[in-house]
């Protein structure tokens, strides 16, 4: 049995969130290999190949692979996943739009964001925005999976020493094209894999308001998110939404400031190891998840747990 591993990659840089869908791969058992499609990915492959657990390194280096198109990525990763028993990618924007093509293409259900391993064809996932639990067995020839990557703990980056071998698989399918792309840049963690997060909801009032928050963060160190409520009032961009619509985040410590805790939104944090709540509502169901709870005025507490820090 064999598992293949779609990575997630920047061209330049291999994701942490493959870690955690190798882990994934750890828990099903086999010899697990790593697919790294893209453009001049050396060193996203070679990366790869350190990441403990891994056997093997397929690239394919292609100009039509460079912005991950799914109409091309699909295909090769379709081709190739004929030859294994799996093929798995983290749940990211990517892989969500990558993998239903690689199912409908291979003929085969897809199971969506496992969070557990039961066996080789048992999985667990979360349904009805996370309150309960589905236990869903396959008996798909290859079983194409997408994995919430705070279900499971990323493995070592160090520590393997896998095999690299190129793959001609492929090509541009000529049914799309990259135009451009717009980058948010910051200095604060990826929200996804940041160990502390600090997000904010329409307790904040406006945008400005969101100042204390990045004050906090920059002191803590912390990713900035935001509640579904504080993005659609238009105080953040919707990159920074934290929920089942979402991002899906598990830090070490999650702040929640001003947010009520809708079912939507507790569906993207819940698994956080510690949460702390700041909210002036005594009753608001944030308080009811939160293993650390402040009742009060958020812009009083929060400039001075700021200073304080």
């Amino acid at each position: 049995m064999a598992i293949l591993v779609v990575a997630e990659h920047t061209n330049a840089a291999l994701a942490p969130a493959t870690l955690n869908t190798v882990a994934a791969a750890q828990k099903i058992g086999g010899e697990i290999h790593v697919l790294v499609a893209g453009q001049g990915v050396g060193a996203v492959a070679a990366a790869a190949a350190k990441v403990a657990g891994v056997s093997k390194v397929l690239v394919a280096d292609q100009a039509a692979f460079a912005h991950q198109l799914p109409e091309n990525v699909a295909p090769l990763v379709a081709e190739l996943g004929k030859g294994y028993s799996h093929v798995l990618a983290c749940a990211t924007a990517n892989g969500k739009n990558i993998l239903p093509r690689v199912a409908a293409q291979l003929d085969v259900d897809q199971i969506s964001e496992i969070t557990a391993v039961l066996g080789a064809d048992t999985f667990q996932r979360p349904i009805y925005a996370g309150n309960a639990i589905a236990t869903v067995q396959s008996s798909a020839a290859v079983k194409v999976i997408t994995v919430r990557g705070t279900g499971f703990d990323a493995v070592a980056a160090e520590g393997g020493s896998a095999a690299i071998e190129s793959v001609s698989v492929g090509g541009d399918a000529g049914k799309s094209s990259f135009v451009g792309e717009e980058l948010a840049k910051s200095d604060r963690p990826e929200l996804t894999a940041a160990k502390i997060v600090v997000s904010g909801g329409r307790g904040m009032q406006n945008g400005d308001n969101f100042k204390y928050l990045y004050a906090l963060a920059d002191k803590l160190g912390a990713a900035v998110g935001a509640s579904r409520a504080a993005v659609d009032a238009g105080f953040v961009p919707n990159d920074m939404q934290v929920g089942q619509t979402g991002k899906i985040v598990a830090p070490q410590l999650y702040i929640a400031v001003g947010i009520s805790g809708a079912i939507q939104h507790l569906a993207g944090m819940k698994d956080s190891k510690v949460i702390v709540a700041i909210n002036k509502d005594e009753e608001a169901p944030i308080f009811q998840v939160a293993d650390y709870g402040l009742v009060g005025d958020l812009f009083e507490i929060v400039p001075e747990l700021e200073k304080l820090i």
